[in-house]
């Protein structure tokens, strides 16, 4: 657990006049751009999570239209970002502090974003996360009992099934049989890459291009901005890591048209979840948004 009650000053849902994610307008007040356009923008949080030197906490911003999504973009504008993600993810880990670098995205005022700008955030911890290390852990079970990359079993499996959401040669979408939210849906590349570091050009492109497809599709889903958060699970600093497998998980909030899936006694009690959409069923409906 880290405790950080400087956040609580952080900006909360201000007029988008004065979203200090916008760059800064001509004669205006400063925001935390300083200049009049731009693609991509990265920069240190004011309201990090990790005092300096026990980690980092960065924001990315992905366009400097307020009232656009990161699904809205291009896949060349896309294919950047990533590039972004993998060159900061290469930096963080060069500091000695940091044992996990995570980038993620929280969207929607439903998932509790309180700056609608469209922007993600790069953590890198100086500790290795639950969630990553008990993924770690089944992944290196699995290794020892069978050889392989369990990930990457998973991907073979899926792949042309009635999970999967689109693919091509280099990279798959699916709704894994695992999905804890109704319209869950992974990306992952077919190879066993470890890190966004790892990608090539045309695993790259490809990740790009189906990263713009889900998202459509799930604002297609139901006529309306889906809220999500999207985190991507890459190896950790350091060594002995290899069976570790590259994905992107997307838990979408949405169980229905005006509907929302909420964490409640079942989940957050017992950590039993219950989807209210079965797997296949979400795949189907997620192609058929397409």
């Amino acid at each position: 657990m880290t405790v950080a009650p400087a956040r609580q000053e952080r900006s909360y849902h201000p007029d988008p006049a004065q979203c200090p994610l916008c760059p800064t307008p001509a004669g205006g007040p400063a925001t935390e751009i300083p200049v009049s356009d731009y693609h991509i923008a990265v920069f240190e949080n004011r309201f990090p999570a990790f005092a300096p030197g026990h980690g980092r906490c960065e924001v990315v911003c992905y366009t400097s239209d307020h009232a656009s999504s990161l699904g809205a973009q291009s896949v060349e504008r896309i294919r950047d970002l990533i590039e972004v993600w993998a060159d900061r993810t290469r930096e963080l880990s060069r500091l000695p502090e940091v044992r996990y670098v995570l980038v993620f995205e929280n969207r929607g005022e439903e998932i509790g974003v309180t700056l609608t700008h469209p922007h993600g955030q790069i953590y890198a911890y100086p500790f290795l996360p639950s969630v990553i290390d008990r993924e770690l852990r089944a992944g290196a079970r699995h290794r020892r009992l069978h050889g392989d990359c369990l990930y990457c079993r998973i991907i073979e499996r899926e792949w042309a099934g009635e999970r999967m959401v689109d693919g091509d040669q280099e990279c798959i979408a699916f709704v894994p049989d695992f999905a804890r939210w109704p319209f869950e849906v992974h990306l992952a590349p077919r190879s066993h890459l470890g890190s966004l570091s790892d990608l090539g050009e045309s695993q790259a492109q490809s990740l790009a291009r189906l990263l713009q497809s889900v998202l459509r599709r799930y604002d297609r889903l139901f006529d309306a901005p889906m809220p999500y958060v999207m985190a991507i699970h890459q190896r950790p600093v350091g060594r002995g890591y290899a069976h570790h497998h590259l994905h992107l998980e997307f838990y979408a909030a949405g169980r229905a048209r005006g509907k929302l899936k909420h964490l409640a006694g079942s989940e957050l009690g017992a950590g039993a979840f219950i989807v209210d959409v079965a797997p296949a069923a979400a795949a189907r409906r997620l192609r058929d948004a397409g």
